[in-house]
């Protein structure tokens, strides 16, 4: 570990994604630029429960894309083992000449182990049904030896390590919706103040099953079926906008010492330059304008930049009645007059509110906004809510812009808040 005071700077060589949008990175983002929404009915299962149900489900040809032993895993460790082979083939991990025990791997999750946890219950509760009917026992057999590995949060983490050999940190956050952000989060504080020298960060989720729908339909939170269209059915800031639309997936950045990166001639997308995270200390599920004010202010202070430095904001953007106008309000708090001409999107209009793997796959889209100059749309915002009166960038993605940096909000149920900045890199 460095212990000087001089701080290191970090940058992103890798970007891997397994998305509702695509399986892989430049569909992702060539989709989201499309304004073509992944959502519609949630599969069957759920509807039997929950007739209107939405989702945005990853394509099922993901699983050619597996390993052989990866064929049992939970979802979410097979979409996280997926995103983070992609970007470490982005980053030249064959060029790297770190040491393995510097090597890490930062996962943030939500719900981890979801589908293996519904198919436990599933099917015990099936076999009670069978020994009820024939006056039978129940064998614990039933249950599949893996089950915890499967379901335990920290399993992709673990998976990501073992795959590549990578023996340093190994962590997993959990902080609901601010998951993967805060994973990022911290490893970019792990390699800027010296504890590693790489760090792949991923954010993944999977409860596209009828237990976390049942759940989540609860909160009362969930959009309705858009009539005609369902894919716009998802429409943050509009005012017809009923909640968010449930999604799943997985984004893989990877994160170096920019010194090394640039010795060994790796392609730089960009560079991490801030990150903020608070507590709203206020209510389990109810937006704070205080906490998200912090965490905005936190990530700019940490980069040293200024509001008007920001050419870009990806917002959280969940497309419910108060989560809404609250972040278009500490947006206004934080920019002052410059909110008024900062163009800001919400990609979960396209690729569904994915929990825990959201900052993640929010960030890497902002970066490749930054990179390309191209914003991806808040798509079918049609009708804006004049109480949040920014420039949302409406059903249309814009190109041709000059990013200089940009800012990606995380906003989690329980009152976690998460800012990351991230801006071109230059030598």
């Amino acid at each position: 570990m460095s212990k000087s005071l001089d701080l290191r700077r970090v940058v992103v060589t890798g970007i891997g994604m397994v998305t509702p949008l695509g399986l892989d990175r430049d569909t992702s983002f060539d989709r989201a630029l499309s304004g073509e929404g992944a959502v519609d009915a949630a599969p069957s299962p759920i509807r039997n429960w929950l007739p209107n149900a939405l989702a945005a489900c990853v394509d099922p040809c993901f699983a050619a894309k597996l390993e052989k032993n990866e064929a049992g895993l939970d979802k979410a460790t097979q979409f996280a083992l997926l995103a983070s082979r992609e970007a470490l083939v982005d980053a030249r991990q064959n060029s790297w000449h770190y040491d393995p025990e510097r090597l890490g791997v930062f996962v943030g999750v939500g719900m981890g182990g979801a589908t293996t946890i519904e198919a436990l219950h599933t099917r015990f509760h099936d076999q009670l049904q069978r020994a009820a009917s024939t006056n039978g026992a129940v064998s614990p057999t039933v249950v599949h030896p893996l089950s915890v590995p499967r379901l335990m949060p920290n399993a992709a983490a673990a998976g990501i390590s073992i795959a590549n050999q990578f023996r340093g940190p190994t962590h997993t956050y959990s902080v609901a919706c601010a998951s993967s952000a805060m994973a990022i989060g911290e490893a970019f504080r792990s390699i800027r103040h010296g504890y590693s020298d790489a760090i792949v960060a991923v954010g993944t989720e999977a409860m596209i099953n009828p237990g976390s729908f049942v759940a989540w339909n609860a909160l009362r939170a969930m959009a309705k079926p858009f009539e005609g269209n369902p894919a716009a059915s998802c429409r943050p800031f509009d005012l017809g906008r009923t909640g968010f639309v449930l999604g799943e997936g997985a984004a893989a950045l990877v994160l170096e010492d920019a010194g090394s990166a640039v010795q060994r001639g790796a392609r730089i997308y960009a560079e991490v330059c801030g990150y903020g995270s608070s507590s709203d200390a206020a209510h389990l599920t109810q937006p704070s304008r205080d906490g998200q004010i912090r965490a905005m202010k936190m990530a700019l202070d940490d980069s040293a930049l200024v509001p008007a430095a920001i050419d870009y904001l990806n917002a959280h953007g969940t497309a419910t009645e108060a989560g809404d106008v609250v972040e278009s309000e500490a947006i206004q708090a934080v920019f002052g007059n410059r909110a008024l001409s900062l163009p800001i999107s919400s990609t979960k209009s396209l690729h569904g509110h994915l929990i825990g793997a959201a900052g993640a796959v929010e960030l890497a889209l902002t970066i490749l906004s930054l990179r390309s100059g191209s914003i991806a749309p808040t798509a079918y915002l049609d009708n804006p809510d004049p109480r949040c009166p920014l420039d949302y960038v409406p059903c249309v993605a814009r190109h041709g812009h000059t990013i200089r940096a940009a800012l990606s909000n995380s906003f989690a149920f329980g009152g976690t808040n998460v800012s990351l900045a991230v801006r071109a890199f230059y030598a």
